[in-house]
């Protein structure tokens, strides 16, 4: 080769043309294209088409003689489909070894050989649709008749498939439902994946495809976007929870699971082990007190006058292991769960309904098993007797505790006993206060959800919700204390001791959210151990939860351990306590979290609903001030929330807080303070 041949080379863009301006050692420098763009290329990847003939100066452009190349010449000069067939039958009978020589070629198809001849030539052997012939070593071969049939075998199943792709990107980018079962497997599995990324089941598409496939659509390649193309397509729910899907609470009860439970709910009313040495209670004037819609009432308080004087207290817990027996499928199966799962929506049971509802839950007027923990009162607010007895009582009233407020606050004749309750246990609290207790009674706000129509509810403090609390906290004060000096392994619940602001310091916050706020940032996260230890926000030196075993896998195991060491049995040794719990312990987080999301969620939607609205808050304190982040109380939803606020807030100042920016399907929510 020497400078002004006409040579060819394959470009990003596909085959080109170009002259050779200079030859350095291996590589050649060109001006390439219609443009006369210079490029140095190794030599090997260039074809000579044709040499520049000895009488005339090397040209720079292919316009120029002696080539005289243009587009409309070398599209005039493309051998005809006619032509290009007659060659490969010709060729294909006897095809040499050695291919022919692109001269050769040209005259074959064109019957003339010329520059624009041979460089058109070229062109058309370089294209990857053309099935007759292969341009090898600059040699043109003919395809065999097997290759051809190949080839035209996989550019059918070539073209099927970009029918395909076009038929799965029309889908995505009309957005329109489909139907899964009419699908192809790709097609299925890239749903898969759609679904898993939704679902913050992997972090990324791995499908380059798939990639394409959203860009089409005009999705962006994130979780909300993706979540709301899938809504279109009818294969997610507006408001399904993606930390929800696939664990333990969706999957539900299986059909052998709950034909225990019909079994057990059969047996329910026949006499059980240990049924014979129950204490009956039946006489006591019981009281379940829980929020209207509460189905699973674990527990009950009564109250008993004694003879010498006084008052004894009992609370009552359900007793869900009269039926289940350690180590059964349904045992197994809520210590999978180790808890109830609260969403806006309801309650996912951590047994099958029937039973958690049924003869677990302590029912009025119906006789139930339970465990009860009888309480007697010092004047300081300690406890100066206690008993704890498995037994049977029969509810008399089941209350909501709007009920329970009007009893307390009225206090009529024939019904004194839940005012004298409330005086009692107001005792205990102001015991516990001067312990070190922490006292941080407020209004909650909390989004329910009916249908796609999100409700704040509101939980005013009353006098009844804080007998409720105080009482199930005496219980498991008594409890834990009665488990430590029996030596008794337990789930307690231990909190360290936290430094709080000093005294001045809160006495100058507002009294209320504010104050509450700096309390909260200040305490340590609370632990649950086989080992005793104090719990500091409740001032005690030991605490054990036990009030909720049908809601509760670990309240479920305390009484186990009680009901072991009063049988004479042998109860779980510490390492064996703490084994549970560790296993325990995953799933229970796992389940606040998912909560706590399912709730952020119906917060988004909520304020969604009521984007255009204004709220009064209070500045509490700075999450991130380099941000401007700061979490504000607002009043009218009696919930914190974080907002970007004035850089010259201080805890206690009021704010107008709006709606700036939200989207509950990409989990997002924007307040704006002023």
């Amino acid at each position: 080769m020497q400078p002004g041949d006409l040579v060819g080379l394959i470009g990003s863009k596909g085959p080109e043309l170009a002259l050779i301006e200079a030859i350095t050692g291996s590589r050649a420098r060109l001006r390439a294209g219609w443009d006369a763009k210079s490029q140095t290329i190794p030599m090997r990847q260039i074809d000579l088409l044709a040499a520049l003939p000895g009488v005339h100066e090397p040209p720079t452009r292919l316009d120029q003689p002696p080539w005289q190349l243009v587009p409309a010449a070398l599209a005039a000069a493309s051998p005809g489909r006619r032509d290009l067939g007659a060659a490969w039958l010709l060729l294909v009978e006897a095809p040499p070894a050695e291919g022919i020589g692109l001269d050769e070629f040209t005259e074959l198809v064109a019957g003339a050989d010329s520059p624009a001849v041979r460089a058109a030539c070229w062109c058309w052997l370089q294209q990857g649709e053309q099935h007759l012939f292969r341009w090898r070593q600059g040699r043109v071969h003919p395809r065999s008749l097997h290759d051809l049939r190949q080839l035209r075998h996989d550019r059918r199943l070539q073209v099927l498939e970009e029918r395909r792709l076009q038929q799965w990107h029309d889908l995505l980018r009309q957005r329109t439902p489909l139907n899964p079962a009419e699908l192809d497997p790709a097609q299925t599995r890239q749903l898969q994946q759609l679904l898993a990324f939704a679902g913050g089941e992997i972090e990324e598409l791995p499908d380059p495809e798939l990639r394409r496939a959203l860009q089409a659509a005009q999705c962006a390649i994130e979780p909300g976007s993706v979540r709301r193309l899938l809504v279109d397509l009818g294969q997610w729910q507006p408001h399904a929870l993606p930390s929800l899907r696939s664990s333990v609470w969706e999957q539900g009860f299986d059909s052998a699971l709950l034909e225990d439970a019909e079994r057990l709910l059969a047996q329910a009313e026949l006499e059980q082990p240990g049924d014979e040495s129950r204490r009956d209670l039946t006489a006591l004037r019981s009281y379940t007190i829980d929020d209207a819609d509460t189905e699973e009432i674990d527990d009950a308080v009564a109250l008993e006058s004694l003879a010498g004087g006084g008052w004894r207290m009992w609370v009552h817990i359900a007793d869900p292991g009269r039926l289940v027996a350690s180590g059964s499928p349904l045992d197994l199966e809520a210590r999978r769960r180790a808890s109830s799962l609260y969403l806006a929506s309801g309650v996912v049971p951590m047994f099958p309904l029937p039973l958690a509802v049924g003869p677990f839950s302590l029912r009025q007027g119906q006789r139930c098993a339970a465990w009860s923990c009888a309480m007697e009162l010092a004047e300081d607010g300690s406890v100066a007797r206690h008993e704890l007895v498995r037994s049977w009582i029969r509810p008399t009233y089941r209350l909501t505790y709007n009920d329970g407020d009007a009893l307390i606050d009225l206090a009529p004749p024939e019904e004194p006993d839940l005012a004298q309750l409330q005086r009692l246990l107001e005792r205990r609290r102001r015991w516990r206060e001067a312990q070190g207790a922490l006292s941080m009674e407020q209004s909650e706000g909390r989004i329910r959800c009916t249908g796609d129509d999100a409700e704040l509810e509101i939980t005013d403090p009353s006098p009844a919700r804080a007998l409720v609390a105080e009482a199930m906290i005496l219980t498991g004060s008594v409890v834990a204390s009665h488990a430590a000096e029996l030596g008794l392994a337990m789930p307690f619940r231990g909190q360290p001791v936290s430094e709080l602001p000093p005294e001045s310091e809160l006495q100058a916050l507002p009294d209320g959210p504010v104050r509450h706020a700096a309390l909260r940032r200040c305490l340590s996260r609370g632990s649950t151990s086989a080992a005793v230890s104090p719990h500091f926000s409740l001032g005690l030196p030991a605490y054990v939860q036990v009030t909720s075993p049908i809601r509760r896998y670990a309240d479920l195991v305390a009484q186990r351990q009680l009901a072991a060491r009063s049988a004479g049995q042998e109860p779980l040794e510490a390492t064996q306590m703490e084994e549970l719990l560790k296993e325990l312990d995953p799933v229970i987080r796992e389940g606040i979290q998912i909560s706590r999301e399912d709730q952020r969620h119906w917060q988004q939607v909520w304020f969604e609903q009521h984007r255009s609205e204004r709220w009064q808050a209070i500045f509490l304190r700075w999450l991130r001030p380099q941000d401007r982040l700061a979490l504000v109380h607002l009043e009218a939803l009696a919930m914190d929330q974080p907002v970007r606020a004035p850089e010259s807030c201080q805890p206690g100042d009021a704010l107008t807080v709006q709606v700036q920016q939200v989207d509950s399907l990409s989990d997002l929510l924007r307040l704006e303070a002023r």
